[in-house]
């Protein structure tokens, strides 16, 4: 290199634009990268949509994934569900659980989804897919319509559940160089807790975890129970007269149910029993299902799909039998209810 050439080069600023490289994004192009939106809703898109829109746009590009009801397929994230969970060992994080902000679930819904097919659903269409999600949590009623105008006003149930993070005031400080302790800086090192759900602690003999160290027992006291006569499943249907018309609309509201149960000729187990005959059966009573052990308990003792047990467990499973496999939150409107009741009769004669 020559020196005029090395004298030449050494004059160029140290900015792209010297180079003569690009050119300044216009305006337009900032605004069609910028697609975040914050917690305070700056960024959110004029638009709106309906839980009832939302269900179904859901169902065409997100249930393969995430299950009809924001269950969760396989591996792929549980959207739904959780509620009180998060106290437990293994608690289960979902948008109702907890997120804390609404605009995290419109961001990513608009950024990244659907998988593979990112950033080509309308600002609408994402605004009803949010308005879904809140329903499946029980966050909103079913007739909801989400937009840029009320967004702010719905209060996600674990928006209190973070701090700020205050690690550079009250910890940074004490890891200077001045402060910090890099070697024998205890006398003696014992652990106090172990990683049980990762498994990662070494099992020892004699090292039983810190925190669950036993207390003392008392002494078993024996108490004598009654033996209780079998429940008998009554013989005699007692219920209004059967509502063909009912039953005709509880068969498209079953439509909800589809993804796990069969029914009708030919019907086989899914995710979910069949649910051939199930009015009047026996809680359980499907062979070569795998039930959940209260629900076996329930058949042992007798329990019965009556309409009454029914409509409890369709309003909501988990309040009936906590550890049912089947992850459906419930209907949520007692005429869903009744006419699915009067669909599953349909299928029972």
């Amino acid at each position: 290199m020559t020196a005029t050439a090395l004298a030449a080069t050494l004059s160029i600023p140290a900015f792209a634009e010297g180079f003569g490289l690009g050119r300044p994004a216009l305006p337009e192009e900032i605004t069609a990268w910028n697609l975040d939106i914050s917690p305070n809703g700056d960024g959110l898109p004029v638009g709106s949509g309906s839980v009832e829109d939302g269900e179904m746009i859901f169902s065409e590009n997100c249930a393969v994934c995430h299950g009809e009801f924001a269950e969760g397929v396989d591996n792929w994230p549980k959207l739904a569900g959780g509620d009180g969970t998060l106290a437990d060992k293994d608690p289960l994080k979902t948008v109702g659980s907890y997120w804390p902000y609404l605009s995290t679930v419109y961001d990513y819904v608009r950024r990244s989804m659907p998988f593979g097919n990112a950033q080509t659903m309308s600002d609408d269409d994402v605004y009803a897919i949010t308005a879904y999600i809140l329903y499946s949590n029980y966050i909103v009623e079913d007739d909801f319509v989400l937009s840029n105008e009320n967004f702010l006003d719905v209060d996600m149930p674990n928006a209190d559940g973070f701090i700020v993070d205050d690690r550079p005031s009250s910890e940074y400080t004490i890891f200077t160089e001045e402060n910090a302790c890099y070697e024998n800086c205890k006398d003696n090192v014992e652990i106090t807790k172990r990683a049980t759900v990762l498994d990662v602690t070494p099992e020892e003999e004699g090292t039983d975890q810190a925190a669950a160290e036993p207390v003392a027992e008392a002494a078993p006291v024996e108490v004598a129970v009654a033996e209780e006569a079998p429940v008998e499943a009554p013989t005699d249907v007692v219920s209004a007269a059967f509502d063909a018309d009912l039953a005709a609309k509880g068969e498209t509201v079953f439509k909800k149910c589809k993804a796990c149960h069969q029914t009708g000729e030919g019907a086989t187990n899914k995710t979910g029993p069949v649910l051939n005959g199930v009015f009047m059966a026996k809680v359980a009573h499907v062979d070569g299902f795998k039930y959940s052990n209260d629900m076996l308990g329930a058949h042992e003792a007798g329990a019965v799909w009556d309409e009454a047990h029914l409509a409890e467990f369709l309003a909501k499973p988990k309040s009936v039998y906590a550890k049912t496999k089947m992850t459906f939150a419930g209907l949520k409107k007692d005429s869903e209810i009744a006419a699915v009741i009067e669909y599953l009769k349909s299928v029972s004669q």
